[in-house]
């Protein structure tokens, strides 16, 4: 078994108001007087608690330095897991409404991720995320941000996915026809029937999470068909009690059905798994061994909207591991002492 800190990776799905640092977040929660709930990582009573808890921290991104300051951070700790690109989800349009400056909390991201990418070895894109339930001008302005900045690759859709995408029709065709991609959360709390929505009515390029389309035969047909990438994220979905326990996830079930499946981690700060320990919980409880998980590695590169030279490289490089894996003799993986929570 090869280390797996040291699998170049993609990362596909991770929020970046869930990546904040303890020590971060108690330093902005005195600075701007927020009380910030307490919580253990990994052990939310369900998304209602962890929307209560998302939203102290969100309180605590009011300047320009702290999202300059998160932007930053996450790049360092990304670099730490062997991540060498990073599609990072950015609720911008929220943060900017809320803060009076459409544009800031974007801006401000944009330059520590750059400072980030210029000091961790890493690279960076944005994927600009918008809640069902709000409203379509908000989503357009979504779109306005992703068309005036290119390092924003794709927008979507998250929160309640029992909300109609029938409204937000013509953003998405708008999104299409202006070269961003679509990226939506859908069969994570809802059924087959979201993963077909967003699918047909949202242009989906990629899924997140997207694991309850094993409920309907027509619907795993589809996303086969249309080689339609999954953004699995383990430890996010036992953490909100949505699967029992890794062991018992359905990942496995998605691979042997076909699709193309990827490994992401959703909201680490929370779960208290970093991207490295997230495939070392695959290899613990799912038995995966290393050529499966170089597979999964690999399937992130080829869905992500990185340009092309990058995922050259980081397929070469992931080719190069899986290699040395067959030449190698059991070691202990030390990933068991760079996984701790961001």
């Amino acid at each position: 078994m090869r280390d797996l800190a040291a699998l170049p990776k993609a990362h596909l799905h991770v929020h970046l108001e869930s990546t904040v640092r303890t020590d971060t977040l108690a330093e902005l929660a005195e600075h701007h007087g927020v009380d910030v709930p307490a919580v253990q990582a990994g052990a939310f009573d369900g998304f209602a608690q962890f929307a209560a808890h998302n939203g102290a921290v969100r309180d605590c991104l009011r300047r320009a330095e702290d999202f300059h300051r998160i932007a930053y951070e996450f790049c360092a700790e990304e670099a730490a897991q062997g991540t060498r690109y990073a599609e990072v989800t950015f609720t911008a349009a929220a943060h900017g409404e809320r803060l009076g400056d459409p544009d800031m909390p974007l801006e401000a991201v944009l330059s520590g991720l750059a400072a980030g990418q210029a000091a961790h070895g890493i690279e960076c894109r944005v994927i600009v995320d918008h809640p069902r339930k709000r409203s379509v001008a908000r989503f357009q302005d979504s779109l306005r941000l992703a068309v005036d900045h290119p390092q924003v690759v794709a927008i979507g859709m998250a929160g309640a996915e029992d909300h109609p995408l029938t409204p937000f029709t013509a953003v998405f065709r708008a999104a299409r026809d202006a070269g961003i991609g679509l990226v939506h959360h859908a069969g994570e709390c809802c059924g087959a029937s979201s993963v077909a929505e967003a699918l047909t009515v949202g242009l989906a390029d990629r899924i997140g999470h997207g694991f309850r389309a094993l409920e309907d035969p027509e619907v795993v047909a589809l996303l086969r068909d249309r080689a339609t990438p999954l953004e699995a994220c383990p430890s996010s979905n036992v953490a909100l009690g949505l699967v029992e326990s890794i062991s018992s996830h359905p990942l496995p079930l998605l691979l042997d059905a076909g699709l193309t499946v990827t490994l992401s981690t959703d909201i680490p700060a929370s779960t208290g798994t970093t991207l490295t320990g997230e495939y070392r919980l695959l290899r613990e409880h799912l038995g995966f061994d290393d050529d499966t998980l170089a597979r999964l590695a690999t399937n992130a590169v080829d869905a992500s909207f990185a340009p092309e030279a990058t995922k050259t490289a980081l397929r070469h490089d992931i080719a190069t591991w899986r290699a040395g894996s067959k030449h190698t003799s059991p070691c202990r993986d030390a990933s068991n002492a760079t996984s701790s929570s961001t």
